[in-house]
Order: structure tokens, then C-alpha cells, then sequence
């Protein structure tokens, strides 16, 4: 009999939305701003695991408060960078209809995550919501799934993962859940097919497909 799912998890930038222009180009804001640099996206991606906030401590010590204030305007004011991916919010729709609880488990920092999941109207669709700032460890440690599984009291074996990265496989792993890939716009495709995902998905309308016969 094929597992059935009562909790989703879901990562934002690249699984949700298309959000990775607009980090790129917010980053290089700043940097070029007060550092007079510019990084590649393959420099930026590099920088991933800790929050926006903890990378702009690190290489902006003397005035990250500014910076971050700067870096904040500049990815709320330039949102229409991002979008969701066509289908993504029907897929909500339909999981909601179905009493499916939901949560976000990101490696974005609070303030960014909700400035995305609020422009593009997916805010109100989440039950519990995990970003970098509300973990100990960030991904790929499962702090964040496992907050969402006992905060609801969760069965593990009807909780599915859902993200584009290695972290995120690492991460469902180590929490013993099943993960699923979805890579119609990861920046890492290679690394994570070499993984072995539990699930692989090209397209929303894959992914929709799948969880219509699982929920």
C-alpha cells in the first residue's frame, strides 16, 4: 500500500519560488555598495547555510545594522524579481482543501522569509513556519523538521520534505523522513539526483500529480 501524507514540508528559494535572482542581485547591493565587490552566484551560493543577517555580520562588522537595513529595502523594494513557480499556489489550495498541515522549513532568516511568502500570498497557507532564525543548527541539521513534527505530534512516516538542495535530502534523512526533490530549478540538479531522493520531480504538475494520490 502506497504511504499516505498528513504533514508537508516545504524549503522557499527554488522549491516554492523563483527567488534566486533577486537574493543575487540584493547581495550585490550591498557588497558593491559598501564593499566596492561584486560576487558571482556561484560566490553567493557558496555563502548558503547561515541566514542573510549572520552573512552580513561576518563580512560587514563594523556597520552590519546599516547593511542590513540596506539589504532588506533593496529585497523588498526589488520583489517583483521573484515569483511563485505556475501551479505552486493551486497545489496549496488543494492540499489546504484536504486539511493537510503545512510548514516552511528555510534557511532564510525570518524577516526575508516573510517578506517573500507575504508578497506572493502563500503566508496564510503554512501552519508552522521554521526559518534560519529558529533553529539552533540550520540545515542540513533536522532541527527544523523535527520542531514541525512534535510541535503537531507528528507521525514520521506520514511527513514528507519537499526542497531542491542537498541540505534538504541531508536533512530528511537524518530526521527519518521521506524527502522529495524537486529540481526544475536547482542550483545544485547534479549533487542532488546523485543523493537518491526518496522522490524526483521536474515540474509543479509532477509534484501535484504525485500528492494527489497521497494525501
Amino acid at each position: 500500500m502506497e504511504k499516505t501524507f498528513n504533514g508537508i514540508i516545504f524549503d522557499i528559494d527554488g522549491t516554492l519560488t523563483s527567488t534566486n535572482e533577486l537574493i543575487f542581485k540584493s547581495f550585490n547591493h550591498i557588497t558593491t555598495k559598501y564593499l566596492n565587490k561584486y560576487y558571482t552566484p556561484e560566490e553567493i551560493i557558496s555563502l548558503f547555510g547561515p541566514t542573510e543577517e549572520e552573512i552580513i555580520e561576518k563580512l560587514f562588522p563594523g556597520n552590519a545594522d546599516e547593511v542590513k537595513k540596506e539589504y532588506y529595502s533593496f529585497y523588498s523594494g526589488q520583489h517583483h524579481l521573484a515569483n511563485l513557480y505556475p501551479g505552486m499556489k493551486e497545489l496549496l489550495e488543494k492540499l489546504k482543501t484536504k486539511k493537510i498541515l503545512l510548514s516552511i522549513f528555510t534557511g532564510k532568516g525570518r524577516k526575508a522569509a516573510e517578506i517573500t511568502m507575504k508578497k506572493l500570498s502563500i503566508y496564510d497557507y503554512f501552519d508552522f513556519i521554521v526559518t534560519g532564525d529558529d533553529v539552533e543548527n540550520s540545515k542540513p541539521s533536522s532541527e527544523g523538521i523535527l520542531k514541525f513534527i512534535n510541535h503537531f505530534n507528528l507521525d514520521k512516516n506520514k511527513v514528507l520534505m519537499i526542497g531542491d538542495a542537498p541540505p534538504d535530502v541531508i536533512a530528511a534523512r537524518e530526521s527519518g523522513i521521506e524527502i522529495a526533490s524537486v529540481v526544475w530549478d536547482s542550483y545544485a540538479k547534479d549533487e542532488v539526483l546523485e543523493l537518491k531522493s526518496d522522490y524526483v520531480f521536474h515540474s509543479v504538475k509532477e509534484l501535484e500529480s504525485f500528492l494527489s494520490t497521497r494525501v
